[in-house]
């Protein structure tokens, strides 16, 4: 993983071969914080704590063959979540090999995808009352602690078992589950089912489902009609036909748009999510990675650049009712809404 260029020059026809290190680029000290943004997603500052954070996972024991330092490392990183272009171009932009490369994306998203738990969680009893009165703020939804659903990031064709990773619009992609909140913070997340799999399996396979269905949370889930009515899971009233069912959806809907936001600042900040070329192992470690990354960013107020060259975020449209749950009927439904205070 040295990520240097060799050249070879002969001497005295002995085939004696000299190697030769080119100089990498030194982008901390070359760019200005603006241009770290643009290039990186980060400034000078939240890189040198990125790299804090996964230094002892990184950190080689030795500069022989001048190998890369932990800063190096997550820079090579950071510029191809940033710019989800060919490691050839991130290469010859840093001064590496392509194969440098791989091996350094690789190496990072593992270790940023290790630090999940510690960067993706619910809001915890003291985050709760807060959690809830932004949301109310946002859409005027009641006791709401958090917006689920699920995007899906495009990938190159496995070479195995690849008819489960085609979606219905017939790409190669991971259906990746997301619940966020007010702020934008990814509160918790599934990463690993090939595009196929429908939301609301992916919700019922989820450790997630199996915990709110044991412990009841402390306020509700909101989501679209790809999922189930839960008593910790809203969904909106399929045709409304009173004002208090439309009143009830206009505040759902209003405050559910911050999880269709969530999922496009996401795929704004890391444009990679938008087209991996990679295996689906690696498409998960490096959507884990990402998704550490945007809570870092979003706690940290780190600004997010108008990048008028990256792809447009390639969104999925609300998927059908699932077959997998056994749906209420109009006036379960509304009673359940009705008990927990929901309908306006």
């Amino acid at each position: 993983m040295a990520g240097v260029v060799h050249r070879y020059r002969h001497f005295g026809g002995r085939g004696y071969h000299q190697r030769v290190y080119l100089e990498r680029a030194k982008p901390l000290e070359q760019y200005t914080t603006e241009e770290l943004y643009a290039r990186f997603r980060f400034g000078n500052a939240d890189i040198k704590y990125i790299a804090d954070l996964v230094r002892a996972k990184l950190q080689r024991r030795t500069r022989r063959s001048h190998s890369l330092s932990v800063e190096e490392q997550v820079l090579i990183a950071l510029r191809f979540y940033a710019s989800g272009t060919f490691y050839q171009v991130v290469g010859d932009n840093v001064g590496v090999d392509k194969s440098t490369v791989s091996n350094v994306v690789k190496a990072v998203s593992i270790a940023l995808a290790s630090l999940i738990n510690q960067f993706v969680s619910l809001p915890k009893d003291d985050q709760i009352a807060q959690t809830k009165q932004k949301f109310f703020i946002l859409g005027n939804m009641p006791n709401t602690i958090g917006v689920i659903d699920c995007t899906h990031v495009h990938i190159q064709a496995p070479h195995e078992r690849d008819w489960e990773y085609i979606n219905r619009k017939g790409r190669y992609s991971i259906n990746i589950q997301l619940v966020g909140d007010a702020d934008l913070i990814i509160t918790n997340c599934v990463v690993k089912w090939p595009g196929s799999v429908h939301d609301a399996r992916i919700l019922r396979e989820s450790a997630l489902y199996r915990e709110l269905q044991t412990n009841r949370p402390d306020g509700i889930i909101l989501g679209d009609s790809a999922y189930p009515l839960l008593p910790w899971l809203m969904t909106p009233f399929l045709a409304a036909t009173t004002p208090a069912q439309a009143r009830f959806n206009t505040a759902h809907c209003k405050t559910r748009c911050a999880i269709e936001r969530l999922n496009g600042v996401l795929k704004r900040r890391f444009a990679c999510l938008n087209y991996l070329r990679v295996e689906p192992q690696g498409a998960c470690n490096i959507t884990l990675a990402c998704i550490v990354l945007h809570n870092i960013a979003t706690r940290r107020n780190v600004p997010l650049c108008d990048v008028h060259d990256a792809p447009e975020p390639v969104e999925e449209p609300d998927q059908p009712l699932a077959h997998t749950f056994t749906n209420m009927d109009k006036l379960e439904t509304t009673k359940l809404k009705k008990e927990l205070g929901l309908i306006l």
